[in-house]
This record gives structure tokens, C-alpha cells and sequence, in this order.
């Protein structure tokens, strides 16, 4: 499935296609270059989940938990890490397969570590604001 997006107010429409298209898939891994918009899009996903409070980026903390109705929203930003074992090291496993709406920017830096079946966003810049997300259940 494909969408363009000309501006970032045309996010949340985004996001809930993105959530009817996953279905019963709670693991999202966001494909981009640096500032092509994957934590603004998580933003406009946590808020279409009626997440309690605003999604920031867990890039220095690695993970970040939102609280939402029914459940957790779990945000990781694997950017800085250095290895594989530094997501070991962090238990992973427990976030991905708790059942919880998990959103992974930079999975590419634990590709061994994924699991077999997600849903893959990938996030294209076209020019200015506008956006072409393309999303992918594998």
C-alpha cells in the first residue's frame, strides 16, 4: 500500500490506514534516510492509539513506553547503537513479543535480531513536506 502525504497534517489519516492495514501485527519497522519523518510519523500513530502523552524520540535512551488504553506502546530508536548485543542487552525479546504495539526506527542496525513477521514502513522523501510511505506486511 502506498500513500503520499503533502504536509504533516495529513499524518493522522496516515496512520490510522497504516493500523487498519496491519491488522493484528503490533511490530512496525520504519525505513528512512535521517529526518525523512519516522518519529513524527510514530508521533501521529501514538496519538491515533490514544497513547497518554506525546511521543518523543528515544534516541539517547534506546526505548521509550507510552501508555495506552488496553495496553503499552513501545518506541525504540536503534540509531546510536554499536552492536547487535547492546539490543540484547536490553531484553529486546521482551518488548517485541509482549504482544504491545512496537514501532522500530533503524531496524537495519539489528537485522539479525527480527522477528519473522511485521510490518514495514518505509518512508520516502519526495520534496518539502511531502512524503511517500509504503507499507509492506512480511
Amino acid at each position: 500500500m502506498e500513500m503520499t502525504i503533502h504536509n504533516t497534517g495529513a499524518l493522522e489519516v496516515a496512520a490510522k490506514e497504516l493500523i487498519s492495514f496491519a491488522g493484528d501485527e503490533k511490530i512496525f519497522l520504519l525505513y528512512g534516510v535521517m529526518g525523512a519523518g519516522k518519529t513524527t510519523f510514530i508521533q501521529a500513530i501514538c496519538k491515533v492509539l490514544n497513547a497518554a502523552g506525546i511521543a518523543t524520540s528515544p534516541t539517547f535512551s534506546i526505548v521509550n513506553e507510552y501508555e495506552r488504553p488496553g495496553g503499552r506502546i513501545f518506541h525504540f530508536d536503534f540509531y546510536r547503537l554499536k552492536s547487535q548485543t547492546e539490543a540484547l542487552d536490553l531484553g529486546y525479546e521482551e518488548y517485541f513479543y509482549s504482544g504491545q504495539y512496537c514501532f522500530i526506527e533503524w531496524p537495519e542496525k539489528i537485522s539479525e535480531l527480527l522477528p519473522e513477521h511485521y510490518t514495514r514502513i518505509d518512508i520516502k522523501v519526495l520534496n518539502g513536506n511531502e512524503r511517500l510511505l509504503t507499507f509492506k506486511k512480511i
